[in-house]
């Protein structure tokens, strides 16, 4: 496993290390991490992307901050932010080919120790998430997570460099009309045995008749 320098205390394991003794002590910490070390990630990287193993440089600082506890007392509680740069390629939706997608987060974490205690925090600011910290904190699991948070809905170029072939009229041939002609053929199918086949009287055809005969009787 790789460390990487951490001011105030030197060397953390990015992957297995102490967040709440790091955020008491007011730590910081750099390091950087390859898209190939995140696997969810990497499956978001097209197969033709001209580099599926971009790099994220990441900054991560531990802190404190006073807070309100239920008897009226103030106590230190763990805070961390997180800061994340890089790149990695993606599919663009409208054209199908990759682009790259530039990443630039920062991220502010309430730390708790159980699940519970995250359920149950009252969240008051929209820009603090609250975590479930440990002992053994793994980073870059969140700065993966973090990655797919920010993924966009819908990725595209701002302006495509092609368009992809199947989404130009008649281009992709005969396959570009069989799912509108098996469409056509499923309703054509359906109308005929609700209608014709079955010996079941058109639904359509019997409103038809009951305006018709409504009408008529109006007029008279």
């Amino acid at each position: 496993m790789s460390q990487h320098s951490g001011k105030a205390g030197g060397l953390i394991d990015p992957h297995a290390f102490d967040v709440f003794e790091f955020a008491r002590s007011g730590r910081q910490a750099a390091g950087a991490v390859r898209v190939s070390q995140l696997p969810r990630m990497l499956n978001e990287v097209p197969v033709d992307a001209p580099d599926r193993d971009t790099l994220f440089t990441w900054q991560a600082e531990g802190s404190t901050q006073p807070e309100l506890q239920d008897d009226g007392t103030e106590a230190a509680q763990p805070y961390l932010r997180l800061a994340l740069h890089g790149a990695a390629w993606i599919e663009c939706q409208r054209c199908l080919a990759p682009y790259e997608q530039a990443f630039d987060l920062e991220a502010a974490y309430r730390l708790v120790a159980t699940e519970e205690e995250a359920e149950e925090f009252p969240l008051e600011e929209d820009e603090l998430d609250v975590i479930v910290g440990s002992h053994q904190f793994d980073l870059i699991d969140l700065i993966e997570e973090e990655l797919l948070l920010s993924l966009p809905l819908v990725p595209k170029h701002d302006v495509c460099p092609q368009v992809h072939e199947s989404l130009v009229s008649g281009a992709a041939g005969e396959h570009a009309s069989d799912p509108g002609d098996d469409d056509g053929e499923d309703c054509a199918s359906g109308a005929a045995e609700e209608g014709g086949e079955a010996g079941k009287p058109n639904p359509f055809a019997v409103l038809e008749a009951l305006k018709g005969g409504g009408e008529g009787g109006k007029k008279h």
